[in-house]
């Protein structure tokens, strides 16, 4: 039926002109509920997506690095010292001294590295104070300058070398810990006892951890309950530690096997109501002339399922569970342990 108003307008049945339905308001909000479950159902499969490309970037980042420190092994025969001190010795780590072979070059070649990091400066900025993007893993939450009356003078970092279970460094005898990493001193691979595959080279640590440090003396027995950590106290720092990529001693640059991977070691320090979550070092290294210089020095995590991941000293990487046996954890950072690897990636005597 044609309207005789508008010819070209057809009538419906009734002899009305039909007209195009609108949404009614109960049907737009079922729309938006139906789009708000379908984003509600999406949301965790993109974050997982995101954290497992966050996680696959980590895990190459170290690898990157434990490349580099083979490279820097097969050009002088070792693998860097943790720390270099003594006259004309600036305490670089040894991540500062792999840096030609992490595609910094031209940062490599502003640093001396018998002068303090401290006065080193690259086209007017602190050496200190640049960003090394691998030495940073994609989750961590503050990327950001660590500043000092408004003036850069730090940047974090999220790999620590081995050095250790408990003990750093003895002045007296000048001897170093048990790990892959010792003051002083590198280590040919040759020399690795319990072989390249068994020994960790380097493990995830937070930046801006709070912690202990030069609270005196300790016995050469590791703690194995976090909480005796909190009586042993020291200086506390907020949330200094690993934001130093440049500095060589364990708090900043390593990480020690004391406790397994991601232990909270809660303490309460200052004014805060809540407890920190700390590391621990009774002495920094150099500090003292007579002190053994231990450390509880966590690695930790920001990747989610409860594992930190790691490199071994044969460059491979693994993802470590946070329940993984303390012994178990301990005889992996020693590189003369003589531990015998078990089925299943376990170890004992």
């Amino acid at each position: 039926m044609i309207s005789l108003e508008n010819p070209e307008k057809p009538l419906n049945t009734t002899g009305h002109s039909a007209r195009k339905a609108a949404f009614t308001l109960v049907e737009l909000l079922v729309v938006i509920a139906i789009i708000g479950v379908l984003v509600s159902l999406l949301l965790p499969a993109i974050q997982a997506a995101r954290e497992s490309a966050r996680r696959m970037s980590c895990s190459n980042n170290l690898r990157q690095i434990a490349l580099a420190m083979h490279n820097y092994e097969s050009a002088q025969g070792r693998f860097p010292p943790s720390i270099l001190m003594g006259k004309n010795q600036g305490l670089w780590s040894a991540q500062a001294r792999v840096l030609p072979y992490l595609e910094q070059a031209n940062l490599f070649s502003g640093i001396d590295f018998k002068q303090p990091y401290d006065n080193i400066l690259l086209n007017g900025q602190k050496v200190a104070s640049l960003r090394v993007p691998t030495l940073l893993c994609p989750s961590e939450i503050r990327d950001e300058t660590r500043v000092k009356n408004g003036d850069p003078i730090h940047y974090p970092l999220n790999y620590g070398v081995n050095c250790g279970v408990w003990k750093v460094y003895d002045p007296k005898d000048q001897s170093g810990g048990s790990g892959a990493f010792f003051p002083n001193a590198g280590l040919a691979a040759r020399t690795v006892g319990d072989g390249l595959s068994n020994t960790l080279l380097l493990a995830e640590v937070k930046g801006w951890t709070p912690y202990y440090r030069d609270g005196g003396s300790a016995g050469p027995v590791p703690a194995n309950d976090p909480s005796e950590i909190c009586s042993l106290a020291g200086s506390f720092k907020t949330e200094t530690g690993h934001t130093e990529w440049v500095d060589g001693r364990t708090h900043q640059s390593g990480f020690t096997t004391t406790f397994t991977p991601n232990t909270r070691t809660l303490c309460e320090a200052g004014t805060s109501a809540q407890p920190y979550d700390v590391d621990w070092n009774n002495m920094r290294v150099g500090k003292s002339s007579t002190i053994v210089t231990y450390a509880a020095v966590t690695a930790r995590s920001y990747h989610s399922g409860g594992v930190v991941n790691v490199s071994m000293m044969d460059g491979s990487v693994q993802s470590i569970s946070s329940e993984i046996d303390l012994t178990t954890w301990r005889s992996m950072s020693t590189r003369d342990g003589e531990e015998i690897l078990l089925q299943g990636g376990g170890r004992g005597q």
